[in-house]
């Protein structure tokens, strides 16, 4: 069983695949592991380290030679992967609506494509959700960048000179990205308020001593949407959340939003007219900026100011921490080869629940139900 890890093609991305804790103990379930040279320098990891975890470090064309299986952050292109094996397993993020054409290709190429961000959300995948591993640095980065960018002090301080009033920060959407936004922002100081359409998540909010803010006059959702998501609420209930929000984010200094529905463009929660109600120096941070956006005028990668008021997002959050988003995603990986390897075989063997789910491609077709129709 050969494990092939291939430096990242995508503009911007500096995490890595494996790092040489995951090399270590794939190769002790029996698995020889080939690296491409340089795969690790972004994330801070050198050839040197993974050869001395046990792995080859090997060119690219090499490293992908005879692959049974290709593990990759963003999936690499067909191209990258000539060499592996006739139907080898290629598991990574896909993007799987927004890159049709890619999985089409895989298809083609007689490639199995496993998308790691289709693992289903069961207790028994939790250590092998890699949306949620790298949406809680997401949560965390935003904060810290946000900070970086206003400028001001978050915690309140009583000095001789005077009193420094806390910053009021505001998180929008309380998942896994969101929850962490509140933990940091708490961490540091600030005052923290937080809304989501789930009416479940009061609990989690003040959990964490922030102020929930919630439409009452309208019903939300009670529980968790499909997946764990949010879905889409009401117009009778988005006027109400747009009416509150436009009030309480005139009082912020920090807005973070994180609302992402899989497969559908990022939801509205931010319009240019609630901007210009907001104190000049405030800042939006949009962690949805690379799928459509949750503020209306944010540009992924940049500090658009309007009205006084910054606008940023990344269009890769995890990848500003890099060294870490490595290590969590590596796990991921490994726990799910892990816990369906098979001793006898010598290679995994997925079962129907997750296998069914996380499998794009195989036999020459593409055979995840979420694609077709």
């Amino acid at each position: 069983m050969r494990i092939a890890i291939l430096a990242e093609r995508a503009p911007g991305e500096s995490r890595v695949a494996a790092t040489p804790e995951t090399v270590k103990k794939l190769t002790a379930l029996g698995a020889t592991m080939s690296i491409e040279e340089g795969a690790g320098q972004a994330a801070s990891i050198s050839d040197e380290d993974y050869r001395d975890a046990g792995a080859q470090v090997l060119s690219a064309a090499k490293a992908v030679e005879d692959a049974d299986i290709v593990m990759g952050v963003q999936a690499p292109d067909v191209a990258a992967l000539k060499g592996a094996k006739a139907g080898a397993w290629v598991a990574a993020v896909f993007d799987p609506f927004g890159q049709k054409d890619r999985v089409d290709a895989y298809a083609k190429a007689g490639y199995e494509a496993l998308a790691m961000e289709f693992m289903p959300r069961i207790t028994r995948a939790q250590s092998m959700d890699v949306l949620s591993s790298q949406s809680n640095l997401s949560g965390y980065k935003a904060v810290i960048a946000a900070a970086n960018t206003y400028g001001r002090a978050f915690p309140m301080m009583m000095t001789a000179a005077g009193t420094v009033s806390a910053a009021k920060v505001f998180v929008m959407g309380v998942g896994v990205a969101g929850l962490q936004a509140i933990a940091t922002a708490k961490r540091l100081g600030a005052q923290v308020s937080a809304t989501d359409v789930r009416s479940a998540t009061k609990e989690q909010i003040m959990s964490l001593g922030a102020k929930p803010v919630f439409v009452e006059s309208v019903e939300g959702i009670e529980g968790e949407g499909s997946g764990g998501y949010a879905t889409e609420m009401s117009e009778e209930y988005q006027k109400a959340q747009a009416e509150l929000v436009s009030s309480h984010i005139a009082k912020q200094d920090i807005v973070i939003t994180t609302a992402l529905i899989p497969g559908r463009a990022a939801p509205r929660l931010i319009t240019d007219a609630q901007i210009a109600t907001m104190r000049h120096g405030s800042v939006v941070f949009d962690l949805a900026v690379s799928q459509g956006g949750n503020v209306e005028g944010s540009v992924a990668d940049q500090v658009i100011e309007k009205h006084g008021v910054k606008l940023m997002g990344f269009s890769n959050t995890p990848a500003h921490l890099a060294a870490d988003a490595s290590a969590l995603y590596s796990r991921n990986l490994f726990n799910f080869l892990n816990a369906f390897w098979n001793k006898e075989a010598g290679q995994p063997v997925l079962d129907e629940e997750i296998g069914d789910a996380v499998r794009l491609t195989k036999g020459g077709e593409v055979v995840n139900e979420r694609l077709k129709g």
